[in-house]
């Protein structure tokens, strides 16, 4: 079984990107994609919270589970290690498209595991910093933070599409189908269809 897994932190990023660059990869290595698990949650939450780990916990031996990157399956250096290191016991092949890798049962596997873990734990970190001291300082300037009502990405995209996801509801597409084409949360979907 070929599984990809996407995961967004928020409703304003978006999966259609990372369901893109896993079926060029899927094609490019002539593999068949027989489930996808999406969700929005953030890296930092643990697996056991996820649908990551009832995902991981049903895959056998022989299976692939594919990613865009490493940092799809977690931020933690800790929970990657825990993770690639199940994956590795249980001879499931894992696929990460960006970094072009791929774990198996190997030494090589291993180091490289450990390696992303940590780049990933460090990359948070500094985003968080970067993040808290250009806030502090906008904050100091007295700019006043917050978004302006209406530039959410995910709203501006389904705007941009509102007749054709009208007339797709109207039709009797369901608004989980119509999410998932979009790279919308259901929420989100549901929120703007009650608006409009």
């Amino acid at each position: 079984m070929v599984v990809a897994y996407l995961r967004v932190s928020t409703e304003k990023q978006f999966l259609a990107n990372q369901r893109e660059e896993i079926l060029r990869f899927a094609e490019k290595n002539e593999l068949m994609i027989d489930k996808w698990y999406t969700e929005t949650v953030s890296g930092s939450v643990s697996s056991k919270e996820r649908k990551l780990s009832g995902l991981l916990n049903r895959m056998q031996k022989g299976d692939t589970l594919i990613v865009t990157e490493i940092s799809r399956l977690s931020r933690t250096m800790l929970e990657i290690m825990t993770i690639l290191n199940s994956c590795i016991k249980k001879n499931v092949i894992l696929y990460s498209t960006k970094e072009g890798y791929v774990f198996q049962n190997d030494i090589n596997s291993k180091v490289l595991g450990f390696a992303f873990g940590l780049m990933a734990e460090i990359e948070r970190n500094l985003i968080s910093m970067r993040t808290k001291e250009a806030l502090a300082r906008r904050k100091k300037e007295g700019v006043k933070l917050g978004r302006k009502k209406g530039t959410c990405p995910a709203m501006r995209v389904l705007r941009e599409n509102k007749r054709r996801l009208k007339r797709d509801s109207q039709r009797g597409v369901s608004c989980s189908e119509l999410a998932r084409q979009m790279g919308v949360s259901r929420t989100t979907m549901s929120r703007f269809l009650n608006t409009n």
